[in-house]
């Protein structure tokens, strides 16, 4: 396998500071990395491209002037890899802040999940990996870590060992911080376009294992994620509750029947989403202001979901 890392990393109207605390942070520690912006204001972009500039190594900035959705500017990213040889392809969003050791522990994490899962040490695994994760911490939610396991109704949060180096075995692996080996991606295909954001890693990691591969989050790599615009509390629940726009709420509604009708949901898994949505959409529509709009944007991802319907939102 291939060493050499690229990291893609995707823009859309980021906060500066962030972004060069990312990028700084990040560039580092890969062998080149692009920065695929998603067609934020002309100043943003300006701002970003002195950035780029001034990092190490091989970098590069790629304006693409329009909303293209996460997916299809990860494709732009992983084709660029691609074409500089890269064997891996570490993706980021830009509100997440990599710590510095975290790349060169999921490459040895990946090394050791391939030996692992090859020589039959995790039960249950097949033995291609298609990728590693870090342990991703919102620390707006209390440190809650962001790795899933396999649970009878769907993905819930996995405990976390305490030891450097433990694999994790994970249902999927969120975008931002996950090392995916160029194998995978040539066995698997590329991320969902047509479903723009959303689910996107999610949708990628199920086609994974269906191909056979498997997935893992790395303990001791750590990654700091804002997942959501902000949080709140719900009375009665222990965890605080990822706040998203109601433009957000109509393609999660829309991409959670998306992957319902997709064929990839075990059956329990499939009445555990139904549920889900259910849930998400009655919370959104009646306890997060502007309802109204809220509530009209979750019924038309919720129509949309249910006709089939993809691609970017028209407003």
């Amino acid at each position: 396998m291939a060493t050499r890392v690229a990291a893609v990393v995707v823009t859309y109207e980021p906060s500066i500071p962030a972004a060069r605390e990312l990028l700084q942070a990040l560039a580092p520690q890969v062998d080149s990395l692009v920065v695929v912006d998603n067609g934020s204001e002309p100043a943003l972009v300006a701002e970003l491209a002195g950035i780029v500039t001034r990092l190490s190594g091989e970098t590069e900035l790629i304006e693409l002037g329009e909303n293209t959705g996460i997916a299809a500017a990860q494709n732009l990213g992983i084709a660029w890899a691609r074409e500089r040889r890269a064997g891996m392809v570490l993706l980021s969003d830009q509100d997440s802040i990599p710590a510095p050791d975290m790349v060169a522990r999921l490459v040895a994490g990946l090394a050791a999940a391939q030996e692992e899962t090859g020589s039959g040490a995790v039960p249950g695994r097949p033995g291609r990996v298609a990728a590693v994760g870090p342990v991703t911490v919102d620390e707006r939610a209390e440190g809650t870590t962001l790795l899933f396991e396999d649970r009878r109704w769907g993905p819930r949060r996995a405990p976390v060992p305490e030891s450097d180096g433990a694999l994790v075995p994970v249902s999927f692996l969120i975008a931002s911080g996950c090392l995916i080996t160029m194998e995978a991606l040539d066995a698997v295909g590329p991320m969902n376009e047509a479903w723009f954001i959303d689910h996107i890693d999610l949708e990628w990691g199920l086609r994974a294992r269906r191909a056979h591969f498997s997935l893992f989050g790395v303990a001791g790599a750590s990654l700091g994620h804002h997942l959501g615009d902000r949080m709140t509390r719900i009375p009665g629940r222990e965890r605080a509750v990822h706040i998203h726009s109601p433009v957000r709420n109509y393609y999660m509604a829309r991409n959670t029947l998306l992957l319902m009708g997709s064929g990839l949901l075990p059956r329990t898994w499939w009445w555990g989403y139904l549920f889900w949505i259910g849930k998400y959409a009655a919370f959104y529509a009646f306890a997060c202001r502007p309802r109204l709009k809220r509530a009209r944007l979750l019924l038309r991802g919720l129509l949309d979901g249910l006709r089939g319907r993809s691609g970017r939102l028209s407003v």
